[in-house]
């Protein structure tokens, strides 16, 4: 092994995750599967074919530097939506190869359409509107004046769908914000299917809001950390298990994250470990070098507090955190070897060091942690 450290995908885990997803969406919604941030650190490359080979053939990007990621990995017939950033060039790349974009602004309306009409072929946008999340989207004010714009360049502009976004569906304290954009987003839908126009799909719901918004289902759920093997937050799940009178966890993990021990040493009592003073043994110990530090994503901050499996035990990190080393204490461990596996997260035997124990640690939320896992790292697809 050349790398210091190996990413596994599941695919079990993406086929158990993605039957979980569509019993609570029902068989009639579109499912969008949101692969920006690199599939969430799972390796765009590697889970775009693999959702292919479970179903999906639609893709949510951010940007159009993921759209094509997604465009060398996917198939002909998948298609990819842009959620955020196409400009200029991009923007033209994005139309000339039918990839599918938010329209939040008027400007980028137009530019829409004088590439379309350069290019002699159709902008496949989604209007995205403005509903209390106060970041981007067309406003109510002005659906007139884009209506009007819009039918008067019908020939140029292909409505697939009109979306909005939830401002913290994961989180009860928000209930009343969700509804009122929900509200606002149904007026304003019919404000412009009054004008003539009627997109392909409406579509609102994130994770959270899917699961636990059934009315936002509409006509295509986006799904992001779901997918992976997260609920949004603690509170959603401790909702869905509540609601469903279950007590075992129902996702599973995708990911799982492996390293291997470089070296084995005694540690004498009154010595420190690491850089500085901030390991102490008090007693004689054995400890284990792994060629892990947060140059690879794993933080600084899981200096002596982080943990990780060997030998299906689970031990500490001890010391400072390197840029590219950590020590664990093995010296209740019998019989290991330089070379054994070190499960990083992921589990062996009964225990599992998850994501979102990590992220705790780090004081990270799953969807940071996970982003923050360098693309350089080698993935492969198991099982």
């Amino acid at each position: 092994m050349t790398a210091t450290s190996t990413i596994q995908i599941s695919r079990s885990a993406l086929e158990h995750n993605l039957a979980f997803i569509r019993e609570i969406i029902g068989p009639k919604v579109k499912y969008s599967s949101v692969v920006k941030g690199n599939a969430y650190g799972h390796g765009v490359n590697h889970f775009v074919p693999l959702a292919e080979k479970c179903g999906v053939d639609h893709f949510s990007v951010f940007s159009c530097e993921e759209a094509v990621e997604v465009l060398d990995s996917a198939s002909p017939d998948s298609t990819i939506m842009i959620m955020g950033f196409a400009e200029g060039d991009a923007l033209a790349w994005a139309i000339e190869n039918g990839v599918e974009f938010y329209v939040f602004d008027i400007e980028r309306l137009k530019n829409a359409v004088s590439l379309a009409k350069t290019l002699d072929t159709k902008a496949k946008v989604h209007l995205e509107l403005e509903t209390g999340m106060n970041r981007t989207g067309l406003l109510n004010k002005n659906i007139d004046a884009y209506a009007k714009f819009i039918n008067k360049h019908n020939e140029s502009l292909e409505i697939k769908g009109m979306c909005t976004h939830y401002a913290g569906a994961e989180n009860v304290a928000n209930y009343y914000r969700i509804v009122k954009q929900k509200k606002k987003f149904d007026r304003m839908v019919e404000k412009f299917r009054k004008k003539d126009i009627r997109p392909e799909r409406n579509h609102t719901a994130c994770s959270a809001a899917a699961l636990r918004y059934s009315k936002t289902h509409m006509d295509m759920v986006r799904i992001g950390i779901l997918q992976y093997g997260f609920f949004p937050s603690p509170e959603t799940m401790i909702e869905y298990l509540n609601k469903k009178k279950k007590k075992d966890y129902p996702l599973r993990r995708v990911v799982s994250w492996t390293s291997r021990i470089m070296h084995i040493k005694p540690v004498k009592a009154g010595e420190y470990v690491g850089y500085g003073t901030s390991f102490l043994a008090s007693d004689d110990m054995k400890i284990a070098i792994v060629p892990i530090g947060y140059s690879d994503g794993f933080s600084r901050i899981l200096s002596n507090q982080g943990r990780v499996l060997i030998h299906d035990q689970r031990v500490a990190v001890i010391g400072m955190v390197n840029m590219n080393m950590l020590a664990v204490d093995i010296s209740k461990i019998e019989s290991v070897n330089k070379g054994d596996e070190v499960t990083l997260i992921g589990k062996q035997g009964d225990l599992e060091v998850s994501v979102a124990s990590f992220s705790e640690y780090s004081r990270q939320i799953n969807y940071e942690m996970l982003v923050r896992l360098p693309r350089d790292i080698p993935r492969s697809v198991v099982d």
